[in-house]
Formats: C-alpha cells, structure tokens, sequence
C-alpha cells in the first residue's frame, strides 16, 4: 500500500471522528502528501473544521479545497440578516474595538475591512464571521497598523540622537496624533533637525510628519 492511500485513509478517518463535519459527503484524495477535499458541506464553518482536521494528520503537506457550500433550504439565510447578526457579534466580542470593522454581505459571501491593531483582532472577527449559518466564504481584508505611541517615536528621536552625537532629544517635543507626528523645539544645527525628522519617520505607521523644529539662538 503507498504512502498516499495510507494518508487518505487516514484523513477519511480524522474527518469521520470530526463532530463539526458530516463526513458522508466529502471526498478525499491524496497525491504526494497534498490533500484534495471535494464534495459538499452544509456551511462555512464546517467547510473550515474539514480542512483544519486535514492539516492535523500527520504526513499532509498541503490542503487543497474544493468544498462547495450547500445550506439547507431551512437554513438559508440572507444577506441582510447575516450582515445584522455579524455586526452585533463583533459589537459584543470584547477582543474587537468597536466601530473598526466593517461587513460586506454578497450571497453569502463575507467581506471583513477596517484597521485594527492587533493580527488577534483580525484573527477574532473572522472567527465571529465563521460562526453564522448562512456563511459561504469569508474574505478577511481587515489590515493590521499598529498604534503609534509618542514614547516609541521619542525612543527612535533618542536613540538617532545618541549614534550622531547631534543634541540632546529632551529640547524636541513629540505630538502624535492617529498617524501623524508633530515635531517642535530648537537645535543647534539643521542636520540635526534632519536627523530627528528621519527618526520620526522610522517609526512603524507614521504616515505624516509635521516638522516645526526651529533653530536655536547662538
């Protein structure tokens, strides 16, 4: 027997001890460690938990889906209603800022957006979304852009002060707003005013850069 029926039969069996997959209607087939799922399931969340018991086996390599998904006619729901439900859900999670993701619903099919902080947040709102009946598939284009905070942009202004030997950052004033930085005080030199500018911009998610440093009396 080859390598690959041994792994099929092995996915057939995890699928088959799998209480969120009705395995009677999924085909498995294996060609050099990658599995190929087909059939149908009755939602998206039990297309997802067929795949996740896949990729436990050991000897899998990669999972490809060809699952279609086939609601019940008593399940059905609309586009209107699972959009409804999905922003309620995220509303209540307590690991999702609020007002910072939004739903699309087309047929079925879900599309998340926004900006969070966190990749966990981004990983938690597409969990909520695989939870609803009705689901067919969620697209998850929520970007991640971490918080930038005043302390980390006058730790850079510090620490490219420092390797230049250039001033002291306690004459530079930090004021961060969303993603934009403003810079003011005095120094000695205008390279140095350059300096403190190019530390701000090195700041992960800075996307603007108010410089109003001005030039120290001699």
């Amino acid at each position: 027997m080859s390598d690959d029926t041994i792994l099929q039969q092995w996915v057939i069996d995890e699928l088959a001890f799998e209480p969120r997959v009705d395995a009677a209607h999924i085909g498995v087939s294996v060609r050099n460690g990658v599995v190929t799922l087909s059939g149908r399931v009755n939602s998206y969340a039990e297309k997802f938990a067929a795949e996740e018991a896949s990729r436990r086996v050991k000897g899998v390599t990669a999972v490809a889906q060809d699952l279609e998904v086939h609601l019940p006619s008593d399940k059905k729901t609309d586009d209107a209603e699972i959009a409804e439900r999905l922003v309620r859900m995220l509303n209540w999670d307590v690991l999702i800022p609020n007002d910072r993701v939004t739903v699309k619903v087309e047929h079925g099919y879900v599309t998340l957006g926004g900006e969070v902080e966190w990749h966990y947040q981004r990983s938690e709102a597409e969990a909520d979304a695989r939870k609803l009946g009705g689901v067919k598939a969620v697209i998850n284009d929520i970007h991640v852009r971490p918080v930038i905070r005043p302390e980390n942009v006058k730790a850079r202004i510090h620490s490219a002060l420092e390797r230049n030997a250039s001033t002291e950052a306690d004459r530079v004033s930090v004021d961060v707003i969303g993603t934009k930085v403003t810079l003011t005080g005095k120094v000695n030199a205008w390279t140095e005013r350059e300096t403190i500018e190019r530390a701000a911009w090195s700041v992960p998610g800075v996307t603007e850069v108010d410089d109003k440093i001005g030039l120290a009396r001699p």
